[in-house]
């Protein structure tokens, strides 16, 4: 499972470039297959059709997000710290938003798989559940906020990576790994949509 996630990245940095669409969609499908194949194809294990209060869920962590990045991109800037700038808007246009989707499942699954790997290993060390998580989540924060470094480390692991933690709750909370993928999509076809307007 680990190792789909490493294929994954070679994949779509291969394919992206002839294509944004086909190479997000194997982004996606490359770690999705492994681990439909592990839970035996029962899609139910990860996916459930969202409930109203997980889809409520799901838009206020969008919102709780919203906030977070506003209230941290102003403290960075206080201390002449700048963002990342993971997009460039030139390439921004609406449609960006079907590629995004892929590419959303697939940040998704790469936070999913770690995840689940982290939690057993950290709960056969403590045998408790909560501070197996707790552990898992942070790692798994530290990792994204890595992941999307470009200009600044501390605004990648504050920005990205911190603010991973209010998916990482919708998926604590729902088991559902649709709500965090609608989370982070809101989130980013947000921006998206700010940049083309």
């Amino acid at each position: 499972m680990l190792i789909s996630i490493l294929l994954s990245l070679i994949v779509y940095s291969c394919l992206s470039e002839f294509s944004e669409l086909i190479g997000s969609i194997f982004f996606c499908l490359v770690m999705l297959i492994p681990l439909l194949y592990y839970s035996n194809w029962n899609y139910m294990v990860l996916f459930q059709k969202p409930t109203k209060d997980e889809i409520i869920l799901a838009v206020l962590m969008f919102i709780g997000y919203l906030v977070y990045t506003i209230v941290m991109v102003s403290v960075l800037e206080q201390y002449n710290v700048t963002g990342n700038n993971l997009v460039d808007p030139v390439t921004i246009n609406v449609e960006s938003l079907i590629p995004l989707i892929f590419q959303i499942a697939s940040e998704e699954l790469i936070k999913f798989i770690p995840l689940m790997f982290f939690m057993r290993l950290f709960y056969r060390i403590t045998d408790n559940r909560n501070i197996s998580f707790l552990l898992s989540a942070f790692l798994i924060c530290m990792g994204f906020g890595l992941l999307h470094y470009t200009d600044s480390v501390i605004s990648a692991l504050l920005l990205q990576g911190l603010g991973t933690t209010f998916e990482l709750y919708a998926y604590a909370k729902s088991k559902n790994l649709f709500i965090p993928f609608l989370t982070h999509y809101l989130t980013d076809a947000f921006i998206f949509i700010l940049i083309i307007l």
